[in-house]
């Protein structure tokens, strides 16, 4: 044998050792925890190319605990979410009233470390798998019940009273940029013209346009683009950080947080070879009108209470309506309805109110906008209709709402539809290479805190639709009380389309909002 061909052989078989030893090196760094792997990425510059190549696509992994103890609970389910290779690009940590916001804020913040935006809110209730057991439950925490810090929950009966909790989810997104944007509060003034303000420059600085590509809000809800995807809960308590604080940031001596905008911005400078993340939200409402349209006359409101009292006339009619008279109205159009024989007083009413308001933040002219909020009906006597929240203004139009399991149940089946026709529409587009390969990768809910088992009469109906579409696909909820939901038109149905093209609701009642997250691969040019 020649000097040159054992030269030869000799580089073939170096070649193949090289190629087994890159092969079994990627097999073992995709098995290590979030943790390890950052420290492996650090090694030199081959692991870290290895590792990029790892987690070039995005992933969501989320993952709850019932243990009533917080610490033990945290612990659980850092663990389970960080134990694939993951870099964290932001942080929601969910827990019940019964835990501590500002400790489990802190304990969280401290494992995913300064870099990670991290929201810690008070929910009324999570959904999601198990950190222990992998099960998927729907819970709703049971606040009935005395605090007591030594009893046990009993998960083995059929309807386990559940007191403590916490879901963590974690995102990474290659290609964003994410910020935790807050809406602060001076002892006087709310700053929301200086919040939209601060979302729009911090996604110009990123993206070099003013629309990010999606905003999860908590304990507010704002106006934006169209083109951005809105979700989340109006209502609860929270603790947020923004990447590099090292200290508390919702408050400060001069001013307090009293919502934050989670907010998803496209980054123009993305890595070669990086795919596109969309978002999109599709509605399952739960309640029914009832009754004629009314015209609000005169109109009081309590910002103290966060209540407004109210006068109104049917439309073209002249008489002046008292709150108890729309009240018995609506009561007797119920009971016809549903030709029951035992009357509620006040029954669970809502009013949804048609709001025509100017725009002009961030604007160059001033528009228009309509939109439908719902206000919960609180009571009314003989002079004022009361319901929460402010907002409504003298000639805004409204009708009476009321929660329907067999009308929610239905919608619900339509979302899940809209998810088999979404999936379907997918898979023969990436059939195209043209088209590319869009799949789904993560999803959320926000369901009202009212639906769940005991709304239905069946467990798991909220997140059935994704479950059914998108088996295997990480799923992270949580129960609130004031929705928010807006946004892609093309996965509502065409009344549904007409109608969100002239009126925004933004902010639902006894509804369920679904997040749904893909990417599409990146086309290699040709």
């Amino acid at each position: 044998m020649t000097r040159q061909r054992r030269r030869q052989r000799q580089e073939q078989s170096t070649s193949s050792i090289d190629l087994i030893g890159e092969y079994l090196l990627q097999n073992i760094l995709s098995r290590l925890p979030a943790l390890s792997f950052a420290s492996a990425a650090c090694v030199s510059r081959s692991w870290n190319s290895l590792c990029n190549l790892l987690l070039s696509r995005p992933k969501l992994s989320s993952a709850f605990s019932l243990n009533p103890s917080l610490r033990d609970a945290v612990k659980e389910v850092v663990n389970e979410v960080l134990s694939e290779p993951l870099r964290p690009h932001f942080a929601i940590a969910c827990i019940s009233p019964s835990f501590s916001l500002r400790l489990a804020h802190k304990l969280i913040t401290e494992k995913l470390g300064s870099t990670t935006p991290v929201v810690t809110y008070e929910s009324r209730g999570i959904i999601g798998r198990d950190a222990l057991t992998n099960e998927f439950k729907e819970v709703q925490w049971d606040l009935t019940v005395q605090d007591d810090p030594g009893a046990q929950v009993d998960n083995l009966s059929p309807s386990p009273v559940v007191t403590h909790g916490i879901l963590l989810t974690v995102g990474f997104l290659p290609g964003l940029k994410v910020d935790a944007i807050p809406l602060l509060q001076s002892i006087e003034v709310l700053m929301v013209d200086q919040f939209v303000m601060d979302i729009r420059e911090y996604t110009a600085s990123v993206s070099g346009c003013t629309s990010p590509a999606g905003i999860i809000m908590f304990g507010v809800n704002c106006a934006m683009s169209l083109e951005t995807v809105i979700v989340g809960d109006e209502n609860g308590r929270f603790l947020h950080k923004r990447p590099g604080d090292t200290g508390n940031a919702t408050r400060s001596r001069k001013n307090s947080s009293v919502g934050v905008a989670l907010t998803f911005v496209r980054d123009r400078n993305k890595p070669h070879g990086i795919g596109d993340i969309e978002f999109h939200c599709v509605l399952s409402t739960g309640m029914l009108p009832i009754g004629p349209t009314f015209k609000a006359v005169a109109v009081r409101e309590s910002r103290e209470e966060c209540s407004t009292w109210l006068t109104a006339r049917r439309e073209e009619l002249r008489d002046i309506l008292d709150g108890e008279t729309m009240i018995n109205d609506i009561n007797h159009e119920q009971w016809v309805l549903w030709q029951l024989g035992d009357r509620i007083e006040y029954p669970f009413f809502y009013i949804g109110v048609t709001k025509r308001r100017k725009c002009s933040v961030g604007l160059e002219k001033v528009k228009w906008v309509t939109s439908l909020v719902f206000h919960e009906v609180t009571g009314g006597d003989e002079e004022y209709l009361f319901v929460s929240n402010n907002g409504i203004k003298t000639g805004d139009t409204f009708r009476f709402y009321y929660p329907d399991p067999s009308s929610a149940s239905s919608s619900s089946s339509k979302v899940s539809e809209k998810f088999r026709l979404l999936k379907q529409d997918w898979d023969h587009r990436s059939q195209n290479v043209r088209g590319g390969n869009k799949d789904v990768f993560g999803g959320m809910i926000f369901a009202c805190c009212g639906r769940g088992e005991e709304f239905f009469g069946c467990p798991n109906v909220d997140s059935a639709p994704f479950l059914e579409n998108f088996a295997g696909v990480p799923l992270a909820g949580m129960f609130s009380c004031g929705e928010i939901g807006r946004g892609s038109k093309s996965l509502y149905d065409e009344e549904e389309a007409q109608e969100q093209s002239s009126i925004r609701c933004c902010l639902h009642a006894y509804s369920s909002v679904y997040l749904v997250m893909s990417y599409t691969l990146s086309q290699p040019e040709h």
